[in-house]
């Protein structure tokens, strides 16, 4: 029986650990050339003293696959292009990215440094931002020789970017940022054959078995509801050719749960045609909001 990934190359950014590895790990386990990025940094983006990438490498070779390791920063415009060529260059194609990479840095608000902030914007939501434009480039100007792509691009959002989550403001404006390149890139890429979706995924990692520790315990027995590979089989299938039409979708994923997230559209609304006084725009407000579905809840909050 064919394999869903057959053939296709894919490129995966901090695939080192975590929902990254998984993510490696399982498109190379569907047939598919792995790129497995990862700059080997620790869980504040500060260099680390090994270069996980290479072990993921060698666990893909090691079952009979594909895969060779990227240490650039994709955060950067050089390490972003690197990981396009890297891929052209080994395989001679390049047909989904996913975009994964990323690290913490909490605070509540009032104690977030700047430093803080830009830090984990500049990986997050750059991060995603740069491979996602040197990615699209080739694939635009292959359609424009008149070989248009099959391409995907999978984005990783969170939770903590469609709700906010206490302690990590920098964190959830990067995610939701995300969610709205995600839009934009599905809108502008449909012309040239590349598919642009997200995932809000909920897992065990380095990120959330602290931030989280009661709930990320894994079980002594049963299924484990938090293992990073519960993600994956979205993530390969929206990576696919199978997935041909689903795009600007953003999908919550959790164990055994697949949720599509529907986001912000218009709720209750008054038009009179006119301007309103600073009182009746209030009293107007709190009759929408009578008629309106309550907001999710912050987490933590």
């Amino acid at each position: 029986m064919s394999r869903m990934c057959e053939g296709r190359v894919v490129v995966v950014t901090g695939a080192g650990r975590g929902l990254g590895r998984a993510h490696a790990l399982a498109f190379a386990a569907e047939g598919a050339k792995v790129v497995v990025n990862d700059l080997g940094v620790g869980l504040d983006g500060a260099p680390g003293a090994d270069g996980p990438s290479l072990h993921v490498v060698e666990e893909i070779r090691a079952a009979g696959g594909e895969a060779i390791a990227h240490g650039g920063d994709v955060a950067t415009s050089a390490g972003a292009a690197s990981l396009v060529t890297a891929a052209l260059d080994t395989y001679g194609r390049l047909d989904t990215l996913v975009n994964n990479a990323g690290f913490l840095r909490d605070r509540m608000l009032v104690n977030l440094d700047e430093e803080d902030w830009d830090a984990v914007v500049r990986v997050h939501l750059k991060g995603h931002f740069l491979p996602l434009k040197h990615a699209a480039a080739h694939w635009r100007a292959e359609a424009k020789a008149g070989r248009t792509p099959a391409a995907r691009i999978v984005n990783t959002s969170s939770g903590a970017g469609l709700l906010g989550a206490v302690g990590q403001s920098n964190y959830s404006a990067a995610k939701a940022g995300i969610v709205g390149l995600t839009l934009v890139a599905a809108a502008e890429l449909a012309r040239y054959g590349v598919q642009v979706n997200a995932i809000a995924p909920a897992a065990r990692t380095r990120m959330t078995e602290r931030t989280f520790a009661d709930t990320m315990t894994a079980p002594d027995s049963g299924f484990d509801a938090m293992a990073p590979e519960n993600v994956s089989p979205l993530v390969v299938w929206l990576g696919a050719e199978e997935s041909a039409g689903v795009t600007g979708r953003v999908f919550e994923t959790e164990g055994g749960r697949i949720t599509v997230m529907e986001g912000w559209r218009p709720g209750p609304t008054a038009d009179r045609a006119a301007r309103w006084t600073p009182q009746e725009a209030g009293e107007t407000a709190l009759k929408l909001l009578g008629r309106a579905e309550a907001p999710g809840r912050v987490y933590g909050g």
